[in-house]
């Protein structure tokens, strides 16, 4: 019985080296490749989701130079198992620069009837398995519903964003689709992450947005640009939590080197959310040698009671953050704080440290896009008709007279290009993203 059991003991370790050691390689290309190839380097797929389909857990997928969102056009991508992503090849794959090779996931607005879903799901997670998204273009800039007109400063490509269901004003538009770019479920991440060298612009929902369950989740060198609600919000689905916060972490996040800007608040009023960093509870936050800045609100929200000595805050840059640096509330208090960077020493984190707040030289932003952002205001007027024929049956049946709330806005939300954001990487010596 002993030698069975060490007989089957071999069978599993063999089991799980094949699993975890000897992962296997796809190759994807738009132009070159077909669905019916084997998804080798010289007969790549087509379409990512063919390779997504045929990857094991661990296995790597290389993406050629293009534009990627599906089969068929449906406008979002599903993983099933933790596989490392990488982007920026040149069509023969001998070589890989991801600001040449732009490899992008940015469909059109037509994809909007076919899904309602984040543009990529990590569905599932493995420990021992890092999940990894490496020089890939998130943008939803195509897929979302705009106005033509309304709330759009000069010089801007588009006009404001149209939410649910706003879009209907505008008979030929499909919705914008409220979800995220990068997605895991509550309990998908149950190992490390690896998110470096991506962009993140104009989703409607969040940047990247999941739960943690255990390992690190590391964030490293993206851009994210005129993202919604919050750029990044990672929470712990694992740890405890008691009665005035969490007792046990499931887990780390560190958010380091990224350049974050315009993050636009969940409804034009401009007054909830709009944070560049969201600090969620049961993970601890290691934040450093970030630009944050031209956030509606503030750029890191630390107001769910996660403890304060699982948080570093080291080498970031702040700057024009609307109403303040960070949004803090203390365990049990429930009085939220705008906080400046010049402040940020007062509070018992595990480390504050060479955290600045300054206007960085020559960024190269979008001259149009920077000028409505800074006067981006909104206003409500209400406009009373007595005589309206709604109004004169109120004053009949003894009702007060009602007006017409008239809302206006002069920005919110709006696409930020494509081409401008990606020269953003590399604009600041050692702080946000580098050049990959």
């Amino acid at each position: 019985m002993k030698q069975l059991s060490i007989q089957r003991l071999s069978v599993v370790c063999l089991f799980f080296m094949g699993v975890f050691a000897f992962s296997g390689d796809w190759y994807v290309s738009m132009e070159v490749g077909k669905n019916s190839n084997d998804g080798s380097q010289t007969a790549p797929f087509k379409n990512i989701e063919k390779a997504l389909k045929s990857a094991q857990a661990g296995d790597s997928v290389h993406v050629a130079i293009g534009n990627y969102f599906g089969l068929r056009g449906k406008g979002y991508l599903e993983a099933s198992v933790p596989i490392r992503l990488l982007g920026g090849y040149s069509n023969d794959f001998q070589s890989r620069d991801i600001l040449k090779f732009v490899t992008r996931i940015q469909p059109d607005n037509a994809s909007a009837s076919k899904s309602r879903k984040a543009l990529l799901t990590f569905q599932k997670s493995l420990p021992g398995v890092e999940i990894q998204v490496d020089g890939i273009v998130f943008d939803m800039g195509l897929r979302n519903s705009y106005s033509d007109d309304k709330g759009k400063p000069e010089g801007c490509e588009t006009g404001m964003l149209l939410l649910p269901p706003q879009f209907n004003s505008h008979k030929g538009d499909k919705p914008t689709v409220v979800e995220q770019c990068l997605y895991f479920p509550a309990a998908a991440s149950d190992g490390d992450v690896l998110i470096q060298n991506c962009v993140f612009l104009n989703s409607a929902k969040f940047a990247i947005q999941g739960g943690h369950k255990g390992g690190t989740f590391r964030v490293l060198n993206n851009l994210f640009l005129a993202n919604r609600m919050a750029a990044i919000e990672i929470f712990g689905t694992g740890g405890k939590k008691g009665p005035k916060g969490p007792t046990e972490k499931s887990g780390d996040v560190e958010i380091g080197h990224n350049t974050i800007l315009f993050t636009w608040s969940r409804l034009k009023d401009m007054q909830d959310m709009g944070y560049g960093i969201r600090v969620m509870t049961k993970v601890g936050y290691d934040i450093h040698d970030n630009l944050i800045g031209l956030n509606v609100l503030t750029g890191v929200d630390h107001t769910r009671f996660n403890r304060d000595e699982w948080i570093k805050l080291n080498r970031n840059i702040f700057f024009l953050n609307k109403q303040g640096d960070m949004m803090y509330s203390e365990a049990g208090q429930g009085q939220l704080e705008r906080v400046s960077v010049v402040d940020l020493g007062d509070f018992p984190f595990a480390e504050v440290q060479g955290n600045l707040g300054e206007l960085p030289a020559a960024l190269p932003l979008n001259k149009a896009y920077l000028q409505g952002f800074l006067s981006a205001s909104y206003s409500e007027v209400e406009d009373l008709n007595p005589n309206s024929q709604a109004n004169v049956l109120r004053e009949v049946m003894g009702l007060s007279k009602q007006g017409q709330l008239i809302t206006k806005v002069s920005m919110f939300m709006n696409r930020y290009p494509l081409e401008d954001a990606m020269r953003l990487f590399g604009a600041l010596p050692h702080v946000g993203a580098q050049k990959p």
